[in-house]
């Protein structure tokens, strides 16, 4: 179904910057007021800014009710405003489930308005795949309407850790405006194991996953289409970007690569692809940074060689290589060494 956007933008005027706690978002600004050139006897008023056009974001029906937006390989900077992960949602009966956010608030205004072009129905829940600001930032578009947010049990402790980093890194990376409007939102629903969400006819199977990509990487399969959104346990494309656990990686690509499913949505790459040959790439990728950075570790190398050598044979595969594969070689060389 399909609607005007005004309903969208409702509530949009007005934005306080949050910051992340272990007990949770802290509001620490607040909009104003603006007193007319008349003087003390005129009426005061607030400050309204003028209202920003949301443009949606191009989304695509990957599944019946399953609706996915692309995003292209790139840094996040002030012209794409953090628009650079595969977001994403699942339309119920009775309600909607959003997986992942984006970069800023401003892309989570831009999914939320994709939402409304296509149902009416309430967003109960936001899922966030896993740590990483360009999946969540955008989470207060969702949550201020009413939106639970879920997350791996160790997602909150972690946007704990990473809230000053995090902030920092907005300042410099988005514009002013887009900066502070965005938020690092913990989870209001924890998942230990497994979680089980109903949208009404329609139920969500949400997955907690041991250290791989990150601590707190989780999944979310789709049961009535076989849709397994693997957020970034999956890169297509885009160099895969580790923070997590090599070996850990390694390990759970093999155990999920078992699983029969009917398609998957990676957190960087295509829309949907089939599983799991699209796991291929990636796993020759990770294996080789493996096995160089043992062979460096082995004749004594240090960690320097590690990022200017390991995985070179990879560049020519994968968007975004140079700025990512020295710091996947060390993070790897920081783990293996103590083998």
């Amino acid at each position: 179904m399909k609607r005007p956007l005004a309903a969208a933008a409702a509530g949009l005027l007005a934005a306080g910057v949050l910051a992340v706690s272990a007990a949770g978002p802290v509001s620490v600004a607040s909009a104003g007021t603006a007193v007319p050139a008349g003087g003390a006897d005129s009426v005061a008023a607030p400050a309204v800014a003028p209202a920003e056009a949301i443009t949606p974001l191009e989304v695509a029906e990957v599944a019946p009710g399953v609706f996915v937006h692309e995003a292209p390989f790139a840094l996040i900077a002030p012209a794409n405003r953090g628009d650079i992960a595969n977001l994403g949602f699942v339309v119920g009966d009775e309600a909607v489930a959003v997986i992942d956010t984006g970069g800023s608030r401003a892309v989570g205004d831009a999914l939320l308005a994709a939402v409304r072009e296509h149902t009416d129905k309430p967003v109960r829940y936001v899922v966030n795949t896993h740590v990483h600001p360009d999946h969540l930032a955008g989470n207060a578009a969702f949550a201020d309407g009413g939106a639970k947010i879920v997350g791996h049990h160790k997602l909150a402790r972690a946007l704990a850790a990473r809230a000053p980093f995090y902030r920092e890194q907005a300042d410099r990376q988005l514009s002013p405006a887009d900066a502070a409007r965005s938020t690092f939102l913990p989870p209001d629903i924890a998942v230990e194991d497994t979680l089980r969400l109903d949208l009404g006819g329609r139920e969500l199977v949400l997955e907690a996953h041991p250290t791989a990509h990150t601590d707190a990487d989780l999944t979310v399969l789709d049961t009535a289409t076989s849709t397994w959104f693997l957020g970034d346990l999956l890169f297509v494309g885009h160099l895969p970007t580790l923070d997590g656990s090599l070996t850990g990686w390694l390990a759970e690509m093999e155990r999920l690569s078992e699983r029969q499913v009917a398609r998957v949505v990676p957190g960087h790459g295509p829309r949907s692809l089939a599983w799991p040959e699209a796991l291929a790439p990636q796993r020759r990728y990770l294996s080789r940074i493996a096995s160089d950075v043992r062979t460096l570790i082995a004749e004594g190398q240090s960690i320097s060689a590690a990022a200017d050598s390991a995985g070179l044979s990879e560049r020519d595969a994968w968007a975004l290589f140079d700025e990512f594969n020295p710091r996947n070689a060390t993070t790897a060389f920081q783990e293996l060494e103590w083998e």
